[in-house]
């Protein structure tokens, strides 16, 4: 997809689901399986709930972040999600990455 601005709605879906992939895949070949495989969905709601206190945290204190942006923790939720749906339903455990990304 191009970098220009979206000109729909389903096109600017499309650019974060993008976004979400790309992260996914990175933070995936830093992290692996085990640290989901070991704690399961409850460690996703846990994981979830940090980064929503975090939202909250700088919302309510008005502070810029300085580490991970505002957007960046929402995709970390949105990624959290996906994988969530993918452990439910075997995919996370019995997939790999595909050796060319």
């Amino acid at each position: 997809m191009s970098q220009a601005t979206p000109k729909y709605l389903d096109d600017a879906f499309a650019k974060v689901c993008e976004e979400l992939l790309a992260m996914f895949i990175r933070k995936h070949k830093d992290y692996g399986k085990d640290n989901i495989l070991d704690t399961g969905e409850l460690g996703i709601a846990f994981r979830v709930n940090d980064k929503l206190k975090r939202l909250q945290h700088i919302h309510s204190s008005g502070k810029t972040p300085s580490n991970e942006s505002i957007d960046e923790t929402w995709v970390d939720i949105a990624v959290y999600a996906v994988i969530a749906v993918l452990l439910r339903n075997g995919q996370f455990k019995k997939l790999n990455l595909n050796p060319k990304v």
